[in-house]
């Protein structure tokens, strides 16, 4: 007979002292730290501890005492139930602050190399409505509430289009209104739940892998271009046409509406063919008189204009004067690529989606730009010693990894290619951190310029600007 898991206490009367990793809030009680979501510094709170382990627990907050003298009231009814924008509690300074001292303990507890003053971080324009893409979830398991349970209302109509619940993938959680894009999102997400429910379609099963509304894209660019792109879990033929042409008559402003007959276990569509229904198969951002074209399945920063004062950062710290050659490695669509390209002699992308490539190549060509070559592949199998012996030892390198930031094998490529400068983007300041460290045998770091683009989320960007140590010396021989 297994053993009944011991009760874990409810500690009460805690005090919320700081803020934390992935945007919890933490407190320390006799000498342990708690980590919790959804707290404020200041708050006077009970706990229910989930998780206790030697040095440190995990929480929920099961009542709020008296909050903190800072915390706000959250704009969205769905806070604290969807798992997004934990810290729409706190006030936007505040978000930036912890953004802030996040990149900074990074490089020091970290990196552990001599660095500059962190600059302060560029904080968003907008702090609503500021993503250009969303995905949503449709589902016939929606999830009930703590209220509609205490409720004991019967709910027949399970059907959900919205957020999957962390921590249970089968469920998702109606949504009304999102604030993290314009509203038009939240229109064209309603309008299609309703005609599925109106018109008796299945809402996918997210257990049983059967079901015909799937998820659903939704895009729109700076410029005003919009592309909705619906993943069905069946091959109807005709529901997709009557639907599709129920979402064109009455969103004729949608520039791409496009599909995907998606039967595969998960819900991922860069594998897929995604059809075009009606209008062209892209979008277009624009930079500074460029115009960059995004597919489906194209790579962009979810935040248009601050993807700009990004990549002007980027630019600025490249230090280019019209004569250099530049590797942009993990250069997605080429955006970076062809943004900097007028102030280069020469700009080479590599990028492990085939997709992509052949954007950032469409991208070079409607924008005039004739300096530029992009390859397709992994990177540690692309960038090798012999590829930088046929193409030319850069002479300065921009690098933005995923998360998990660069493979060893990259990171010794680039220490052998030794090109003068490096400018390191990053949207997860530890990998960076780690990754700094590495390089640190080589180059200095000269600046740190953190930048938010996901305002209410503990999520941060940062861009750091390294020169070859003695590399002056040289040139000045």
């Amino acid at each position: 007979m297994a053993r009944k898991r011991k009760e874990l206490p409810t500690l009460e009367q805690i005090e919320i002292t700081d803020v934390a990793a992935e945007g919890n809030a933490l407190a320390k009680v006799d000498g342990m730290v708690v980590f919790v979501p959804y707290g404020a510094p200041g708050d006077i709170v009970d706990i229910k501890i989930t998780k206790k382990k030697k040095n440190y627990a995990e929480g929920r907050i099961v009542n709020l005492h008296k909050p903190g003298d800072i915390r706000v009231q959250p704009k969205c009814e769905h806070f604290t139930v969807c798992g997004g924008c934990r810290w729409q509690h706190l006030p936007y300074d505040f978000q930036l602050s912890c953004k802030q001292r996040q990149v900074e303990d990074a490089i020091q507890r970290i990196a552990k190399v001599e660095v500059p003053e962190v600059s302060a971080i560029v904080g968003s324009e907008n702090i609503w409505e500021y993503r250009n893409k969303m995905e949503y979830t449709f589902s016939n398991k929606m999830w009930l509430t703590f209220e509609q349970l205490q409720s004991g209302e019967d709910i027949p109509d399970r059907n959900a289009a919205g957020f999957h619940i962390p921590g249970a993938f089968d469920k998702v959680l109606d949504i009304n209104k999102c604030h993290l894009q314009d509203d038009f999102g939240n229109r064209l997400r309603t309008f299609i739940k309703d005609y599925g429910k109106q018109h008796g379609y299945t809402f996918y099963d997210l257990r049983e892998q059967h079901g015909f509304l799937r998820t659903l894209m939704i895009r729109i660019a700076s410029t005003g271009e919009i592309m909705a792109v619906l993943s069905v879990g069946e091959d109807n033929p005709q529901n997709i046409h009557d639907l599709l042409t129920a979402v064109k008559e009455n969103f004729p402003e949608i520039t791409s509406l496009m599909y995907v007959v998606n039967t595969k276990v998960n819900d991922t569509i860069g594998d897929q063919e995604i059809i075009t229904f009606a209008g062209r198969d892209y979008i277009e951002e624009e930079m500074e008189g460029l115009r960059f074209r995004i597919g489906p399945k194209s790579f962009y920063q979810t935040n248009s204009r601050q993807a700009y004062r990004l990549y002007s950062i980027t630019r600025d710290f490249a230090a280019l004067t019209g004569n250099e050659l530049v590797y942009d490695l993990y250069t997605g669509t080429g955006t970076i690529a062809n943004f900097v390209a007028g102030k280069a002699r020469k700009v080479i992308g590599i990028e492990y989606v085939p997709e992509a490539i052949a954007d950032a190549k469409i991208n070079s060509e409607v924008n005039r730009i004739n300096n530029t070559l992009f390859y397709a592949g992994d990177m540690k199998d692309v960038l090798t010693d012999s590829f930088i012996e046929e193409h030319g030892h850069p002479d300065v390198m921009i690098v933005d990894p995923p998360r998990a930031g660069m493979h060893e094998d990259v990171v010794k490529v680039i220490l052998n290619a030794s090109p003068r400068r490096i400018v390191y983007v990053s949207c997860n300041p530890a990998t960076q951190a780690r990754d700094l460290a590495l390089l640190d045998i080589k180059y200095r770091i000269d600046a740190i310029q953190p930048v938010d683009m996901f305002p209410h989320t503990a999520h941060v960007e940062n861009v750091v600007s390294l020169t070859l140590r003695d590399s002056g010396k040289e040139e000045n021989a």
